[in-house]
């Protein structure tokens, strides 16, 4: 067997690989650019299916403070539709996340290495602080992409995310407790959950051109929504303007890696990019890296363009469902009819999270029982 891969990212996908690694007894090395873990813009909200991944990957949760959700809820301007969610979800901030899965893959064995990766030739990855020889390389970036390695931007459009993290009160629990609501307005929609010690995270997924309109001011674009949607006037309070919005611009929804060199494995955002709020990409972050451990484990470095096949195979059709979601979320007719079937048919809503999901009993996210 080849040395033990070389990771590159110490978020849910490198992590997620490092733990079934050390649970197969290999030490894995992890290259990431911050000592301290941070709080991602992306990954708030947690599925019932990312809870049991979590769960198989020993990483509990509810011990972390995690928020529990039974409910969704759709807005549009004064409409509102609710339906049950049918199984319990979470709110959990990356901070919390992150943090858990980092300690678990340095528990099993994992080395964590802190640089900042300037580059990645054949067989080294040159960092500020050092170079580092690899026979396999799990990339694992995260939206962040790798000189040589980065991934295509073809939209005249793209993609933007704005997060505003607002702190505990009693008005937000109130409105907010146990559900995720979405609320839609043409260019884009905004998630509200609330988290870990009942801070709210509201987590905005919208078009260049719809900040645009706004004067390129996220926090006008927020008042101007509000204008239009009491209900989200009344989440965002009277405090909202002192919290600090965080941006993430041109993210590449849609792309998905279908091929890649031996020894290279393209995990999480660098493997498949799901829409945000639409699609769940932490699980399909935890998926990849699961399945590019198991593919590495069986054949070593040359299993790389199998796997990246194999992934791109289970992530098709929840990349494709999740862009019709945010395509309908985004249009004032889409955003009617998704009311409406929320309305009549709620039990689609759960169908169609499913579908924008990889089944943790498939083939392809089981875990292996730890010894």
């Amino acid at each position: 067997m080849a040395d033990s891969p070389l990771i590159l990212g110490a978020g849910p996908a490198g992590c997620a690989a490092a733990i079934v690694l050390g649970q197969a007894g290999i030490r894995s090395q992890i290259i990431d650019r911050d000592a301290e873990v941070g709080d991602p813009l992306c990954g708030g909200f947690l599925s019932w299916r990312t809870a049991e991944q979590l769960s198989g990957l020993r990483i509990d949760i509810q011990a972390l403070g995690a928020h529990r959700v039974t409910e969704l809820r759709l807005f549009r301007k004064s409409r509102e539709s609710r339906c049950p969610l049918p199984q319990t979800a979470y709110g959990l901030s990356r901070h919390a996340l992150d943090t858990a899965m980092r300690l678990k893959a340095l528990s099993l064995g994992a080395q964590l290495a802190i640089d900042t990766v300037r580059g990645i030739e054949p067989g080294n990855v040159h960092g500020t602080d050092g170079n580092y020889a690899f026979g396999s390389l799990f990339l694992a970036t995260g939206k962040h992409d790798v000189r040589g390695h980065s991934r295509p931007r073809p939209s005249n459009d793209p993609a933007l995310g704005l997060r505003l993290r607002l702190p505990a009160s009693d008005q937000r629990t109130k409105l907010l407790d146990g559900a995720i609501e979405l609320h839609l307005f043409d260019g884009g929609y905004i998630g509200i959950v609330l988290q870990e010690g009942g801070s709210a995270n509201f987590c905005l997924a919208l078009k260049k051109s719809a900040l645009s309109a706004h004067g390129g001011d996220p926090a006008e674009l927020f008042a101007r929504v509000a204008d239009d949607n009491p209900a989200l006037a009344a989440r965002l309070g009277h405090d909202w303007r002192e919290g600090r919005i965080e941006s993430i611009g041109a993210v590449p929804y849609g792309f998905i890696a279908r091929e890649t060199q031996p020894g290279i494995f393209r995990l999480g955002d660098q493997g498949a990019v799901i829409p945000s709020l639409a699609g769940e990409g932490i699980s399909i972050a935890l998926a990849s890296g699961h399945m590019a451990a198991q593919h590495w484990l069986a054949e070593g470095p040359q299993a790389a363009p199998a796997f990246q096949r194999n992934f791109a195979a289970a992530a098709q059709r929840p990349v494709v469902m999740a862009r019709l979601a945010r395509t309908l979320a985004e249009s004032a007719l889409g955003a009617q009819i998704g009311l409406g079937i929320a309305r009549m048919v709620p039990s689609l809503i759960g169908h169609l999270a499913d579908a924008t999901r990889i089944v943790p009993k498939s083939r392809l996210a089981r875990l292996p029982r730890p010894a």
